[in-house]
């Protein structure tokens, strides 16, 4: 069980709140407990996709603004957000991974009728454009980790977990956002260290020579995700934008 019982009691309570206000497609899990390196002291990040009704689209464009909680229940910090379903599809044709992994994860929460409506139009959409996307995301985060004199465990897990989830969804057509699966599989088996390290507390640190050593092999870690774009099982752009438009113009119909 990737949760507590305490902390999937906590997260019903937060879904049932949440799902009261609003019609959620999907809620998946994401952060640590879904990338396979949770601490005890570690958030519940939960990603969302909802659906407003139609009528919220007459009259002057305008872009949804996405619903967001953050807030400690019961010892339990929750990081909640929620994107509406129409920007969600279009971030899709742009190749964000981000909303890719709310629909594709093994670590959905809930889901509905749309959901399954939706997801095999959202496989379908996958392309190399997810590449820009994990390597921008994993850049990011290695300056973050860098910046901060190379010390969080955390800040490195993250940097080679979106590089690996991003290598291996080219790579196979495949979405998997836990490290310790995909580790040994791109020559990154001794992250295991990492993943204990992390799994002591969120600000474990690392003993400088092992982040030498992870200095030192992070340019491969990119370079694999490159190589994975150039060579992938993905087509270079989405095939079927009109599906995906007409599914949501259907879907906003009913």
């Amino acid at each position: 069980m990737v949760l507590t019982i305490h902390q999937r009691e906590v997260a019903v309570r937060v879904l049932a709140a949440e799902s009261s206000r609003r019609s959620h497609v999907v809620i998946s899990l994401s952060g640590a407990h879904a990338y396979g390196f949770p601490s005890p002291d570690s958030d519940l990040d939960l990603k969302a996709v909802h659906m407003l009704p139609a009528r919220e689209f007459l009259g002057f464009p305008r872009t949804p603004a996405p619903a967001e909680r953050l807030e400690v229940i019961d010892g339990v910090e929750i990081d909640y957000s929620s994107n509406e379903l129409g920007g969600v599809l279009l971030g899709l044709i742009k190749g964000n991974g981000n909303y890719f992994e709310r629909f594709l994860s093994r670590f959905a929460l809930s889901t509905s009728p749309t959901f399954e409506v939706l997801r095999p139009i959202v496989q379908r959409a996958l392309s190399t454009r997810v590449g820009r996307h994990y390597f921008g995301f994993a850049t990011q985060q290695r300056n973050e980790w860098e910046r901060g004199g190379r010390k969080s465990a955390k800040k490195l897990l993250y940097v080679l977990r979106t590089a690996t989830t991003g290598t291996h969804l080219l790579r196979t057509g495949e979405l998997e956002t836990d490290l310790s699966v995909l580790a040994s599989r791109y020559g990154l088996g001794d992250a295991v260290e990492l993943i204990e390290a992390k799994k002591r507390g969120e600000k474990s640190e690392l003993a400088d020579a092992l982040a030498e050593k992870w200095a030192a092999r992070i340019d491969g870690v990119f370079t694999r995700l490159v190589e994975a774009e150039k060579s992938s099982v993905l087509p270079v752009e989405p095939t079927n934008e009109a599906e995906l438009e007409a599914a949501l113009i259907a879907l906003r119909s009913t």
